[in-house]
């Protein structure tokens, strides 16, 4: 495996909501990792829009559901994490396999039936892929981010373009 392929996603959504329950079943996907940060939320931690209505879904279907992030800002995990009534990780060091293993444990699955949703190639899908799992990958909600975020944009556009022209 090279350099490229191991942050290539399995799949590509325009956004979380696109990622229905027969995909899902169709890859034998039985919980779900999901990112915060312009995955969930937008720059200004507004909700996008439908989310909520999606997240019940899931758990109507009975796919397990648990917020992973990045991010050392425990109450703004929280306040997502509420919202949505699942439960959350917060500073989970991705892409390394800390955070991914500890959502593993607290779906009570094997890595081979969670998928991870994201929005980066660096963090959510390189650390998916490491971990054994199956790494979606959605368009950003927006294009502002923080400034960490902003530096990694231009390398995973490149990423990007050599995955798109694979198809």
């Amino acid at each position: 495996m090279d350099f490229y392929t191991k942050m290539y996603p399995k799949a590509y959504f325009n956004n979380i909501k696109d990622v229905s329950i027969e995909f899902l079943q169709s890859h034998n996907i039985k919980g779900l990792l999901i990112d915060v940060d312009n995955t969930l939320i937008d720059y200004n931690k507004n909700v996008l829009f439908g989310v909520k209505e999606w997240v019940d879904n899931m758990n109507n279907e009975g796919i397990k559901l648990c917020i992973l992030s990045n991010t050392n800002n425990k109450r703004k995990v929280e306040n997502v994490s509420r919202y949505l009534e699942i439960p959350f990780i917060y500073f989970a060091m991705k892409p390394l396999k800390f955070g991914f293993k500890k959502g593993m444990n607290k779906l009570k699955l094997p890595n081979k039936n969670i998928a991870v949703i994201g929005d980066q190639l660096l963090t959510d899908v390189l650390g998916a892929n490491r971990a054994g799992m199956y790494s979606i990958l959605v368009k950003p909600i927006n294009e502002k981010d923080i400034l960490i975020t902003k530096i990694k944009r231009p390398l995973e556009k490149k990423i990007m373009n050599k995955y798109l022209n694979k198809k």
